[in-house]
């Protein structure tokens, strides 16, 4: 049997925000009973939904889809203020599960506008949180910027009165150069303090980066839409290892190994650990491993439930 070294990545997988989330899903299925509404997927992961959905949670679409008198829970990736509003007007009972962070960037896009600014926001478009953010405020205050040839390119009417945010799930290292961009052709935009780029999304495209170079191969595991799962493979490529984005061990193709002495593996905010152990089987029947786990940052981060749960 050939011998393969495997680099894992830590931190990996669920973050504090994706942990709450589901948290809260099965809380409420506990506490209101079978079924519970979730509108859209509460993190974008096939195999939680999967299993939510075993428990009693029902996925939908719109909440046109939720009966009268249901409990309907809102992702993680935040929503448009209409939508719960909508849920009262109809007198639904409902939870949001929008991660902290997140709902964190949608108050500070609200306190840029109170103060007058136009926001130029870095995100991808049609990406839920964007979608949850732009809706927190007024049409027309808020411009998507996505490229840093977005940013060259962007002619806002009063460019003295200005801010920025971003998306919590993109890559570090383009955010910075994009951002870099709007604070040169605008000295005078404002920022938030801290980086919008969430503590998770950071750390993890960090531990990437600290094994990928000494990697033949990456595999990250996480969905196809799953921004923070697509940049830690781009994470990866830039540092030259061939990068694959899975959702589960099923998806490897064995061809991806010939010649590789060394492997690294890791996991998106919303993957869970049982999916990497997964991995791990699957190439112990096929190799002699040597595992090492590298850690560049160990997380502490918790976050509160929502009232409604919590007593």
């Amino acid at each position: 049997m050939a011998s393969l070294k495997v680099l894992v990545a830590a931190p990996r997988g669920f973050c504090a925000g994706v942990d709450r989330a589901i948290h809260i899903v099965e809380l409420a299925l506990e506490r209101y009973g079978v079924p519970v509404y979730v509108r859209h997927e509460i993190v974008h992961n096939k195999h939680v939904v999967d299993s939510l959905r075993a428990k009693g949670a029902i996925f939908v679409k719109e909440l046109d889809e939720v009966p009268d008198g249901a409990t309907v829970i809102f992702s993680a990736h935040g929503v448009p203020k209409t939508i719960p509003a909508r849920a009262t007007e109809r007198g639904l009972s409902w939870l949001d599960a929008t991660c902290p962070l997140v709902s964190k960037v949608h108050r500070q896009a609200e306190r840029m506008v109170q103060a007058g600014r136009h926001i130029l926001f870095v995100g991808h478009a049609g990406h839920p949180e964007v979608i949850g953010t732009f809706g927190q405020v007024p049409e027309g205050v808020m411009t998507l910027v996505e490229t840093v040839e977005d940013a060259e390119a962007v002619q806002p009417a009063d460019p003295t009165n200005l801010g920025f945010l971003t998306q919590t799930t993109l890559s570090v290292d383009d955010t910075a150069e994009i951002v870099a961009v709007l604070r040169r052709r605008f000295p005078d935009i404002v920022g938030p303090r801290g980086e919008d780029i969430c503590y998770a999304t950071s750390n993890r495209q960090a531990a990437v980066k600290a094994i990928a170079a000494d990697c033949d191969l990456m595999l990250v595991i996480g969905a196809e839409y799953s921004s923070n799962s697509q940049r830690l493979r781009e994470v990866a490529e830039r540092e030259g290892a061939r990068a694959y984005l899975i959702q589960t061990a099923g998806a490897i193709d064995w061809g991806w190994f010939d010649g590789v002495r060394t492997v690294g593996l890791t996991a998106g905010a919303s993957a869970p650990e049982i999916l990497v152990q997964e991995v791990l089987e699957a190439m112990r029947a096929r190799f002699d491993l040597e595992i090492e786990e590298v850690t560049t940052a160990v997380e502490e981060v918790t976050f509160k439930l929502p009232r409604e749960l919590a007593a």
